[in-house]
């Protein structure tokens, strides 16, 4: 098996790390993890302790204290979706109301712990719990606090993430104007939290940053569709590629094509997860040093494409859930070594306050499966190398070992804070690649062909068995990256590609693996779709029309999709070279009979918190008692709302509009931050168009509580409705009548517009 095709099965197979988060990615090893799911399996590794205790990666003295700490189940942790205006309240609500129920509750004759804050995470945001999941889903006590938690976490609000796996983020510093590569971005907790960075300011619905998240995986890019969606922003795209050799993009920068450099690169590679123990008991029995041997070479090829593309000046964390000093310092200082001072390690100890970590190594041996160490390539026999490399040893050199700094890697340590097991290396680029600095010229070359030679010396460059102690020396250089840009350029400019339109990557040039991606079409200036659009809304001058996409180049266009202006530059610029899964939030949907209306096109919940700036029709302002009547009954008459919501909303003609809630600052037990919601005024009705669980989400942030549910009359059951008689009014739904769409869900569902494998409903939106 060729270099490349072994580096991709180890990106899909090797993940221990899946179930990070919960239910969110984890599968069936995730639900089972530390429930008792596996009761046949000793957590006992003979050779794992014996491997960890020569290296002495542990303090001497805390042996026991860590392994205790590995046999013991990990506390569930969850997080705070923190750029929404809500997150306050989310925090009040969970303190004040979930957290104050749990104080003196038994469970099996067992006291509840209270969930604790992490000390180290900003602003009370993570919080973690010894309640394992299986107490719970089972325990009656519990029941209300367990469907908070996946509702919320089904909205958008809260993650379900491992606490170790909140740290990358937080140590990329990342600022709303940066650009973002995710390299290997499945189940996608860590590229949600990008996102929040991106937005926040929630005041700007545009920020200039965006993140483009990656993985091999095709099956998992959908996964991470599905987490990216829940927080509807206009700055993130899917794409599907080997890491090790993801594409290098170009941008349009006033009328020139010039390369795209990350401000900011996460590259949480494949491993081999011993540090997951504590929820993944099969690691116990399959543990092998084998599984870091072969990884090394991926890690190191990931590791080294991501500085490649990173910009001067930049950061990049590099991140395993393996504590093995193989797959961490290894790799880091391999990496160090090949760029010849253009990167450095960072001095992180003081960015997270209350983190505990032990510092990286600075020497280590080599270990073989059956337990023959290695302290220097020199001492490896000849029929060991294609299985041990040199760049899996400390450099000999100390002069240029001590220069590397490796201290400055952080190794998180199970019984330190009563986590997983975790290694972080945050680096700086401070001048280009060596490589890419001294190339010749090369005369006569295609573009293509140019890209093909930009290869990292890590690179494979064919699906042949390679010298492993040539792997990682660069044997040739390449075009400069402004040469590049300039000849792709040319090519570009002698091409025939329709405007606007972004299809998948011909398959000439990129083998397809799963689903067949519909294209991506930017509406153009002079199309009559949008017009009675900017009408019927009065949008602003300022809206930027030129980033609606639709995903279909023939017949009705029944979805309207946004994108960043950045994202569309990447967009236009790299349709041939790249497979985008996904990109863009939906905006606008085609009414079932929408020619009746002054307008075609309804709001999408969706994506209404980025819109919402640039309309300036069609708004009525509606009170606390007027937002919980609207989202407990499906199509409530004017007159049980309140008169000043009448009075706007009796002049409108029929159609879709926005409902805006203000808070009160002077009503301090009144909700505290605005709500915008999409809705439909009827022939003498309102009603909104908010999928289930953003309902139940805003009904809960009004201190009420959801008792149940009368399907057939669209009425959500609350504390305060059951106090009274609960009925709807039976009268003919006023949309029957009018013309009015179907809900939500069941519309936007069946709509062929949608991309497979996305979540079809709207998902809860940045605040």
């Amino acid at each position: 098996m060729g270099r490349r095709s072994r580096g991709r099965r180890l990106q899909q197979q090797q993940r221990p790390e899946d179930a990070e988060d919960g239910a969110e990615g984890g599968g069936k090893r995730g639900e089972a993890g530390w429930e008792g799911g596996y009761p046949e399996i000793v957590k006992e590794n003979k050779l794992f302790e014996h491997y960890y205790q020569e290296l002495k990666i542990v303090p001497e003295g805390e042996w026991g204290q860590f392994m205790d700490a590995l046999r013991e189940p990990l506390p569930a942790t969850l997080r705070i979706t923190g750029y929404k205006s809500h997150a306050k309240e989310i925090l009040h609500c969970l303190k004040n109301k979930y957290f104050k129920e749990l104080e003196d509750l038994e469970v099996d004759g067992q006291k509840v712990e209270v969930p604790q804050p992490l000390s180290w995470y900003p602003e009370e945001l993570a919080w973690h719990t010894n309640l394992s999941r299986k107490i719970l889903r089972k325990s009656p006590q519990l029941e209300k606090f367990h469907q908070f938690l996946v509702s919320e976490t089904e909205s958008g609000n809260i993650s379900r993430q491992e606490a170790v796996s909140m740290i990358p983020p937080l140590l990329l510093n990342v600022r709303p104007h940066h650009k973002i590569l995710d390299m290997c971005a499945a189940p996608g907790s860590k590229t949600t939290q990008l996102i929040e960075m991106l937005h926040a300011d929630m005041n700007v619905p545009f920020p200039e940053g965006f993140v483009i998240a990656n993985d091999v995986d095709n099956k998992r890019c959908y996964l991470l569709v599905h987490q990216a969606k829940r927080l509807s922003s206009p700055c993130i795209m899917v794409v599907n590629h080997d890491a090790s050799s993801i594409p290098r993009l170009q941008i349009d920068v006033d009328g020139r094509k010039e390369i795209l450099f990350y401000d900011r690169i996460l590259c949480d590679v494949p491993c081999s997860g011993d540090g997951t123990m504590r929820k993944n008991i099969d690691v116990w029995k399959k543990w092998t040093t084998l599984n870091s041997l072969q990884l090394h070479g991926l890690q190191l090829r990931i590791a080294t494409r991501g500085a490649e593309q990173l910009a001067e000046g930049g950061r990049m964390v590099y991140s395993t859930c393996s504590l093995n000093p193989i797959e961490d310092e290894a790799v880091i200082a391999s990496l160090l070594e090949k760029s010849e001072g253009a990167l450095e390690l960072a001095d992180v100890s003081n960015e997270l306050p209350g983190l505990k970590w032990m510092p990286g190594i600075t020497q280590w041996k080599v270990m073989t499966k059956d337990g023959q160490w290695f302290t220097d390539w020199d001492a490896v026999p000849h029929s060991r190398h294609t299985q041990i490399r040199p760049t899996m040893f400390p450099p000999k050199d100390p002069e240029k070992l001590q220069a590397m700094h490796l201290e400055r890697c952080l190794r998180i340590l199970p019984h330190h804070q009563n986590t997983g097991g975790f290694f972080v290396a945050v680096l700086v680029k401070k001048s280009s690649m060596p490589w890419n600095k001294r190339q010749p010229k090369l005369q006569g070359k295609s573009a293509e062909t140019r890209e093909s030679t930009q290869l990292s010396p890590a690179d494979p460059t064919e699906a042949k068995p390679t010298d492993p102690s040539k792997l990682e020396s660069p044997s040739f250089t390449g075009a400069g990256d402004t040469e590049i840009a300039h000849a792709t350029e040319d090519l570009e400019n002698n091409g025939s590609k329709k405007d606007g339109v972004c299809g998948p990557p011909p398959s000439k040039k990129m083998k397809l693996f799963g689903f067949k991606e519909d294209p991506f079409v930017f509406i153009p200036e002079d199309d009559p779709l949008f017009p009675p659009i900017e009408k019927f809304y009065a949008l602003d001058p300022s809206f930027p029309r030129m980033n609606l996409l639709t995903r279909t180049t023939e017949g009705k266009k029944r979805q309207l999709y946004m994108v960043s202006k950045e994202l569309r530059n990447v967009l236009l610029n790299n349709s041939e070279k790249m497979k985008v899964i996904n990109t863009g939030i939906k905006v606008w949907c085609r009414n079932n009979s929408g020619e009746e209306f002054d307008c075609a096109f309804r709001l999408a919940q969706e994506g209404i918190y980025t819109l919402y700036p640039f309309i300036n029709s069609r708004i009525i302002t509606v009170s606390m008692e007027d937002v919980k009547i609207l989202l407990t009954q499906e199509n409530p008459f004017f007159r049980k709302l309140s008169s000043e919501t009448y009075s706007q909303a009796k002049d409108l003609a029929k159609g879709s509009i926005v409902l805006k809630y203000e808070p009160d600052s002077a009503n301090p037990d009144a909700l505290q931050c605005p709500i915008v919601l999409c809705g439909w005024r009827g022939k003498a009705s309102i009603r909104t168009f908010v999928p289930k669980n953003e309902r139940l989400h805003y009904l809960r942030m009004m201190g009420l509580e959801v008792l149940g549910e009368k399907k057939k009359e669209g009425v959500i059951l609350t504390n305060e409705s059951a106090a009274s008689t609960g009925q709807p009014d039976n009268e003919v739904t006023e949309g029957q009548r009018a013309g009015e769409p179907n809900s939500p869900d069941a519309e936007e569902a069946n709509s062929p517009d949608v991309t497979a494998g996305c979540d079809p409903a709207g998902v809860h939106p940045p605040r």
